[in-house]
């Protein structure tokens, strides 16, 4: 006896992988704006729209992050000369960058 295959239905879309910023995007619509979240979960687009914002934030770090070390002297010969100062600047420009990206692309 032959099985039948039913291939009437599309196949399910695979969700695309979100990280620590998608998610807190997606908590933010979740908690603030719930219209928008809703909207985006009956058009299926809400994890593609929280992978476009995490690809944008870790853009934006690449490039916020270099500018604030290199405008603070956080330099690779400061990296040599004194190790645990520059790792605590470089610490402090992170997270100082997180906030600016925060504002501008996760809590808009």
């Amino acid at each position: 006896m032959r099985k039948i295959i039913d291939n009437s239905r599309s196949p399910e879309k695979k969700r695309p992988q979100i990280g620590h910023y998608g998610h807190l995007r997606k908590a933010y619509l979740e908690g603030y704006r719930p219209d928008l979240y809703a909207a985006l979960i009956v058009s299926e687009q809400l994890y593609e729209h929280c992978a476009e914002i995490e690809a944008a934030v870790r853009s934006r770090l690449d490039i916020i992050i270099p500018q604030l070390a290199a405008n603070a002297g956080a330099t690779e010969a400061l990296k040599a000369q004194d190790p645990m100062k520059w790792v605590g600047l470089m610490n402090a420009y992170k997270a100082q960058a997180e906030e600016i990206v925060k504002f501008e692309l996760i809590y808009d």
